[in-house]
């Protein structure tokens, strides 16, 4: 009789918090930083440590995703022919390297 090991699913990455997702990126920065300082101050419970380390994971990500979105939008600025630059909306998969 052979025992067979258990098998542990990989959730993957944590479903994105609809209230990180709401927040623009100044507003997120600024929780994150104030996350960050909390985390720093120390004097937290175990658990509000790890719910605070969570959040502050949650916010850094939401920010880099907007960050790289902003980067997308200002790679494919385009000149005009009449001299400006114009900026096309396209989804992350539609971005071209220049």
């Amino acid at each position: 009789m052979s025992a067979e090991p258990a098998t542990t699913q990989d959730p993957g990455p944590p479903s994105p918090d609809p209230s990180i997702a709401a927040l623009s990126f100044d507003e997120a920065f600024a929780e994150l930083r104030a996350v960050v300082s909390e985390l720093e101050a120390g004097g937290l419970s175990l658990e509000d440590t790890i719910a605070r380390t969570e959040r502050a994971v949650a916010l850094q990500r939401h920010c880099e995703k907007l960050l790289g979105e902003a980067e997308l939008r200002v790679r494919q600025l385009v000149s005009r022919p009449s001299g400006g630059l114009e900026a096309r909306d396209i989804a992350p998969d539609e971005a071209t390297e220049g």
